[in-house]
């Protein structure tokens, strides 16, 4: 209802739940979903009253997109490939480049 809000401690980092005032107003978190950095969205996942759910923040605390992990990786072996060839494994193993391995 606008009466509570949260602050960041500015001496730990920590969030505060806090009583709204006209002093304390410009001091207010006001969280963004698609923020790059985590920080924030994870500081307020774990901001829970440990006696009840009354102060438990609820609802969407992260929303980024990004490329997966395979397109990246996809698009990695394809520049690859492009710069230096489809390369020859049998080429490598049957290569110059040996050694011996003595017990």
């Amino acid at each position: 209802d606008g009466h509570k809000g949260v602050v960041r401690n500015p001496a730990t980092g920590d969030l505060d739940v806090v009583d709204v005032t006209p002093e304390n107003e410009s001091a207010i978190l006001v969280h963004d979903a698609h923020a790059k950095s985590p920080t924030t969205a994870f500081a307020l996942s774990r901001l829970a009253d440990a006696d009840t759910l009354h102060r438990t923040p609820m609802g969407v605390f992260r929303d980024v997109e990004r490329p997966v992990y395979d397109t990246l990786m996809a698009e990695q072996l394809q520049a690859a490939v492009d710069s230096k060839g489809e390369g020859d494994l049998a080429g490598v193993m049957a290569g110059n480049d040996t050694w011996t391995v003595v017990a």
